[in-house]
This record gives structure tokens, C-alpha cells and sequence, in this order.
């Protein structure tokens, strides 16, 4: 790229090592980060990720004089996102925006709490300016973040943020394996060399395979309705005809399914997974069930001398097929170990909660949260209705206070919308409701509120939800 005449705040197209040029801004440096020595460079703060690095002036270009070339020789989704992330600046900036970053960098503004994220190019920590639709180069080394140069880093960061993983041991004894960056993380994963096999490509199995395989995973799949299976095929996964050839053919096979009796059948069913277990072969159970079937179904597995893990998802349809799942496991913590490269795929965070019933325990608990809180901001929508008050206007307030979230905003704007698309089947959460409670049963624990919220779905079921979404609770109330 030519040398270029640049000042602090120019938008640019920055280049680091082989990847494409990436958008970006220039800013100023924390007061504690010095220049690279010998370099002529600016510090760039690259739009869609929470990276920023030193680019030499020659690997420099303006934003606007170049963005039509830019965008002709880069298609991927990623780039595409920052790009329109740079447009959405423009139009918010309406010319005031060199004014407000002047104050705050050539003011000297203080180091943010948060540590920014620096990459270098010599480290060719360059992940995230790669498009999470490329599968990975096969000799490309493992990308990590450096917060500071080895030699400039206070006491206080030495240790270097793992693009691929960060490890935290807690007191509990649990363990939670979390993306540094997940933004970046998903480009610069490492598959595998083990064989994946996947049982279930409903709402959520089927985003999870697709990740599976823009990761570089090598994929074998089966649905009990096959024609779903054929959009994977032509994304370059294998066909399994049962579940027993998929556990006989792969290495590891994970199960994606409805309910525990689903779960059950099949493993112990007609050419069911059971039947493929060899020793060592892994079967990972990642749908939401009771705690007894989990135990069930992990002492069939290791009776044939298998390997079992459970790892139900927390999220959506749309956390799937982000890739942004929590992932919580349990059971044999070197099957878990073995999925490191799918789980973060699928997921941002993972959690091993150490012997096989306890993520399903944990799963049902947080479950039991979320649908009572759905239920209760149904109720809550519906009375403000009865009571002569504007919904949006509870909603706008809602959205201000200590219970805002994307996941309210959103649920409450479809609901107002009469949108009721599943992203998390109503059914399901219900289902998940009557384990929960049936789980404080046995555990002699008052669940109350669960029991009341569950009342409300299942008359919701009663009028034609089911396979709605679960803000469809809020018919309950209306009918």
C-alpha cells in the first residue's frame, strides 16, 4: 500500500501480515503504550472488533478514496459487518465526530477498566480480520492476543489473553473455559481431528453443525427427518442412515433432541447409538433432560466401554447459529477436554461442572428462570393493557431500568409485533418447567413460582402455542 498523510480520527483501511485490509479508525494510544521503535505508524482501532494495532503508514490507506476496491475483492460476512459498522458511524457522527474524539484523545482520556485488545503483526494474531465462513489454514500457528509488547507490559499484564481459550479454576471446582474474544475467537479455531457425528438438526442442532463445519470440522450427520439433512450435505457434512452407523463411523457423536424420552430412544432404540458404542468412542448428550436420564444413559454408554458427556446449551436459535451458546458440561472431563475445538465453535463460554448429572440440573434451574420471567413480563404487558396504560411505553421504561436486556427488548417487541417465530419453543421451556420442579420434588424445594408459571404454558399449549415461541405465553393471558 502507498504511504499516506494521515492525523489521528482519519477512518482508514489498515493491513496486517497476509490478511485483507480491515476498516478502521485512528486514535490515540493509552498514555502507557509506546510506539514501536524504528516504525512509522498510527494505532488503529478496526471496526467490528475490540482490536486495535500499530500500522505501519504504508499499509495505510483513506477509508472513502479506497472503499470501493475494498469492498470489490472482500465478500466475507464479517468484513461486510464492519463495514456497515464504520456507515453506521458516519451517519451518527454527523460531522461532530471529530470534535467529541478530539476531547477525548488528544485530552489524554483515561485508560478505559476493560484493557484493549492489541494485536501485532509480527505475531500474526490476525484471527479476527479473517471471516468465520473461511476454514482455517491447516499450519496456521495458534493466534494469540499480546495487551502490550513483552517489553512494555506493566507488572500487572504479563500474561498473554488466549485468542482460543481462556482457563478458569474456581473454588467450586468447576471449570469455565471462555473465548478471550468472541468476536474473533471463531475464525481462528483449530478443529479437531476427530471425527464429529450429530444426532438432531432441529433449531438448535441445525446452527450448532453449521458452525461445526465453517469451522473445519469434519462432520457426519442424521436427522429422523432426513430431507433436513440435506442442506448440510451440500455444506460438505457426511450422511449417517441411523444413529448406530453415526456413533460406529465418528469419534465423537453428539445428541441433540426434544425430551428425555427422545434422548433415550435414541440411545436404546432400534438401530440406536448403543449399538455403535465401541470402546473408546465419546457420545455427548447436549439436550436439555432430568438429571436421571442423563445418569441413565451415561452408565449404558461405559458399560460398552464409551465415553459420556453431558453438555446441554443455554441460548437461542439465534445464539446457535451466532455461535455465541453457553455450554455446560459434565461427566468425563476428557471427552470435554476433546471437544475443546467444537464447544468453541458453538459457544462463547463453556462450564465443566464435574460429575454427569450436574449440567442437567444446572441447565434446568436457569431454564426455570428464564420461563418464569418470561411469563411474569407476559403478565406484566397484559396488565398494563387491562389497566388502560401503553405497552410500549412499560416496555421504553422497562428497557431504562435494572432490567433491561436484549433478551426483554426483543421478546417484548415481538410480542407487540405479533411475532411469534420460535427462536426457543414454547413446548420446550414448558417441558423444562415440569423437570424443574419436579427435580425441588425430589430434592424436597419449594418451587412455587415455577409451579405457577408453568400453569400459564402449559394453557398457552392448550391454545395451539406449542411450537411457538415462548413469548407466545403472552396469549395465555389474552384468551
Amino acid at each position: 500500500m502507498a504511504t499516506v498523510h494521515l492525523r489521528i480520527g482519519d477512518l482508514v483501511w489498515g493491513k496486517l501480515g497476509r490478511y485483507p485490509p480491515w476498516p478502521g479508525k485512528i486514535v490515540s494510544p493509552p498514555k502507557d503504550l509506546k510506539k514501536p521503535r524504528g516504525k512509522k505508524c498510527h494505532f488503529v482501532k478496526f471496526f467490528g472488533t475490540e482490536d486495535h494495532a500499530w500500522i505501519k503508514v504504508e499499509q495505510l490507506k483513506p477509508y472513502h478514496a479506497h472503499k470501493e476496491e475494498m469492498i470489490k475483492i472482500n465478500k466475507g460476512k464479517r468484513f461486510q459487518q464492519a463495514v456497515d459498522a464504520v456507515e453506521d458511524f458516519l451517519k451518527k457522527s454527523k460531522g461532530k465526530e471529530q470534535n467529541s474524539e478530539g476531547k477525548g484523545d488528544s485530552k489524554g482520556k483515561k485508560t478505559p477498566k476493560k484493557p484493549l485488545k492489541i494485536l501485532d503483526e509480527d505475531d500474526e494474531d490476525l484471527s479476527a480480520l479473517r471471516d468465520p465462513s473461511e476454514k482455517p489454514v491447516k499450519d496456521d500457528p495458534h493466534f494469540h492476543h499480546f495487551l502490550l509488547s513483552q517489553s512494555e507490559k506493566p507488572a500487572s499484564s504479563m500474561e498473554p489473553i488466549s485468542k482460543r481459550l481462556k482457563i478458569i479454576e474456581e473454588d467450586t471446582a468447576s471449570t469455565s473455559i471462555q473465548a478471550a474474544d468472541s468476536t474473533a475467537i471463531n475464525g481462528s479455531i483449530t478443529p479437531t481431528d476427530k471425527r464429529i457425528g450429530f444426532l438432531g438438526l432441529g433449531l438448535m442442532g441445525s446452527g450448532i453443525v453449521s458452525n461445526l463445519l465453517k469451522m473445519g470440522h469434519v462432520v457426519t450427520v442424521w436427522n429422523r427427518t432426513a430431507e433436513k439433512c440435506d442442506l448440510f450435505i451440500q455444506e460438505g457434512a457426511r450422511l449417517g442412515r441411523t444413529p448406530a452407523e453415526v456413533a460406529s463411523m465418528c469419534d465423537i457423536t453428539f445428541s441433540c433432541v426434544s425430551d428425555p424420552k427422545a434422548a433415550r430412544d435414541l440411545v436404546l432404540g432400534p438401530s440406536g447409538v448403543l449399538q455403535g458404542i465401541r470402546p473408546g468412542k465419546c457420545y455427548v448428550e447436549i439436550s436439555t433432560v432430568d438429571p436421571e436420564t442423563i445418569t441413565e444413559l451415561s452408565q449404558v454408554i461405559t458399560s460398552r466401554g464409551g465415553r459420556f458427556l453431558e453438555a446441554p446449551v443455554a441460548g437461542s436459535q439465534q445464539l446457535s447459529n451466532d455461535g455465541m451458546l453457553v455450554i455446560l458440561a459434565a461427566g468425563d472431563r476428557t471427552v470435554y477436554e476433546d471437544c475443546s475445538s467444537c464447544f468453541q465453535a458453538m459457544g462463547k463460554t463453556s462450564f465443566f461442572l464435574g460429575e454427569a448429572g450436574n449440567a442437567a440440573r444446572m441447565m434446568l434451574i436457569l431454564n426455570m428462570v428464564q420461563g418464569s420471567f418470561m411469563a411474569t413480563i407476559a403478565e406484566g404487558l397484559t396488565l398494563a393493557q387491562a389497566t388502560g396504560q401503553s405497552q410500549q411505553t412499560f416496555l421504553d421504561i422497562l428497557c431504562q431500568g435494572q432490567m433491561a436486556s436484549t433478551f426483554v427488548d426483543q421478546k417484548c417487541q415481538n410480542i407487540l409485533q405479533g411475532n411469534f417465530k420460535p427462536d426457543y419453543y414454547l413446548k420446550h421451556i414448558q417441558k423444562d418447567l415440569r423437570l424443574a420442579i419436579s427435580m425441588g420434588d425430589m430434592a424436597n424445594h419449594p418451587t412455587p413460582m415455577a409451579a405457577a408459571a408453568n400453569e400459564v404454558y402449559k394453557r398457552a399449549k392448550a391454545l395451539d402455542q406449542s411450537d411457538n415461541d415462548i413469548s407466545a405465553v403472552y396469549r395465555a393471558y389474552i384468551h
